[in-house]
């Protein structure tokens, strides 16, 4: 078992530390955001499963019970396999110390996801009372940007306010919420790609990613990881929904209509959201990038989502080979 153990270990600790910080520092992926987001989260999730697996191990070393319930069906040769010697106070600190860690990982997301309720319930608290009704046709027909209804989720709303701005409101009612500044700021193809944007987001969910990447991020201030993931998740997530934009209304139009919703909220400046904003624009901006190689990025999606699989193969392999 402490062979299989310290591979778990070990390979939780390389998708934690030398893997996140190649992918932060390599420039791939702002030509294909989208395989980045994959390889982001099939890298958490490879350490996620690493350390449940550790955990089980750990608590059939650690506790009799565990080994014998965890084993009960199990041939004589796998249960010499999994045993962990006549006794493993190294396996009770361990398996305690990752207990934490798990509960702590629940309850974080928890909270987080609470907070998220919280807020959308205020947030349509708030457009109930200001937001005019639109007429049906509009509200449950094509909208301005001349998407078909089940495109994507959720019906347009037009919010009377002077403050030119646009946002996705997700949730079971969920809303595509535009303000009447943003309707009189913005050229008719420059309102179809910001509408085009925050569908994007719609389509991929990007919302969830967001909420759980954050709650990582403030449940664990101190892991590098999990602070390189909320910020990545965050600048990726914007990238995949300029790509959408660009994709439909041409990239000139998606970087103007960017510009133009921003100009006035002083976030173009390097020194204003650490100057993403500035590098989507500038991404935008320069020659279509070639597209992706589509083998390539098969086999690279089929890589990142069979990297979680691995730590099941190790802890299931001292069993497997014992029945050989």
């Amino acid at each position: 078992m402490a062979p299989s153990l310290a591979l778990l270990l070990a390979l939780a600790l390389s998708a934690a530390l030398p893997a996140p910080r190649a992918l932060a520092a390599a420039r791939w992926p702002d030509r294909d955001p989208v395989l980045a987001l994959r390889l982001w989260w099939c890298l958490i999730g490879t350490v996620m499963v690493c350390c449940l697996c550790a955990l089980v191990l750990c608590a059939a070393a650690a506790f009799p019970t565990v080994h014998a319930q965890l084993f009960a069906p199990a041939p004589e040769s796998v249960l010499l396999a999994y045993a962990a010697g006549p006794s493993a106070p190294w396996a009770t600190a361990l398996a305690a110390l990752l207990a934490a860690g798990g509960l702590w990982t629940a309850l974080v997301v928890l909270r987080e996801l609470l907070r998220d309720r919280s807020a959308r319930r205020a947030h349509r608290r708030a457009l109930h009372l200001r937001a005019p009704q639109l007429p049906d046709g509009l509200a449950g027909g094509t909208t301005a940007s001349g998407s078909a209804p089940g495109e994507a989720p959720g019906a347009l709303l037009v919010l009377e306010d002077s403050y030119p701005d646009a946002w996705w409101l997700p949730g079971r009612d969920a809303r595509l919420v535009v303000t009447t500044g943003a309707l009189r700021l913005l050229r008719p193809e420059e309102l179809d790609a910001v509408l085009a944007h925050e569908r994007g987001h719609a389509r991929a969910r990007h919302h969830a990613l967001l909420r759980l990447a954050t709650a990582l991020g403030d449940g664990f201030p101190g892991v590098p990881v999990f602070a390189d993931l909320r910020a990545q998740t965050h600048r990726l997530v914007e990238l995949c929904a300029d790509d959408e934009a660009s994709h439909r209304c041409g990239r000139l139009t998606a970087a103007v209509a960017l510009i133009r919703l921003n100009e006035h909220r002083g976030v173009l400046s390097c020194s204003s959201s650490r100057g993403l904003m500035t590098h989507r624009v500038t991404r935008l901006l320069d020659p279509a990038p070639a597209a992706p190689d589509l083998p390539h990025r098969r086999r690279a999606t089929a890589l990142a989502l069979g990297a979680p699989l691995l730590p099941l193969l190790i802890a299931f392999a001292p069993g497997l080979l014992a029945l050989r």
